[in-house]
């Protein structure tokens, strides 16, 4: 499992910095949506978040729309990151960690992430072939899991 790069009290003076910049005000519910994330390691939907805050934080009023918003927000200053799963929405996981890719379960919706040196190698060697300057890259393998399958069997 990739660990995070940063210290929480790091990540949290950047968000607030940026919702400075973004004339927003900062929120206990907004810092909530980034705790959840930066401490749970996995994947979660917004309804994920909101439900994990809501059960944690009973007394905390919080919208869906503020967890939307937030992320919205984190992803486009790169402090999350998504996985898209097409009509069923996205998946989001805290963005600033080692890099990795991930291989996903389209039966159970599990998600496993991986690290290949040989796969990221490739990769610059193809940006290097197409005269391609790659900044960065998203790789999804989707298929059907080992749990899955022994199911099907």
């Amino acid at each position: 499992m990739p660990n995070n790069i940063v210290t929480y009290s790091e990540v949290l003076e950047n968000f607030k910095s940026l919702l400075k910049s973004n004339g927003l005000k900062y929120t206990k519910q907004r810092e909530l949506i980034l705790e959840i994330i930066y401490n749970n390691h996995g994947h979660f939907t917004p309804e994920d978040i909101y439900n994990l805050i809501k059960e944690s934080y009973p007394t905390v009023k919080l919208g869906i729309a503020t967890v939307y918003r937030t992320l919205t927000l984190l992803e486009d200053a790169q402090m999350v990151s998504s996985i898209s799963f097409g009509t069923q929405g996205k998946k989001y996981e805290f963005g600033l960690k080692d890099h990795h890719d991930h291989l996903v379960c389209q039966e159970c919706g599990g998600i496993e992430e991986f690290f290949d040196e040989t796969i990221e190698k490739q990769q610059e060697e193809i940006a290097k072939k197409y005269n391609f300057k790659m900044t960065n890259h998203i790789m999804k393998i989707t298929g059907i899991c080992e749990a899955c399958q022994a199911k099907q069997a």
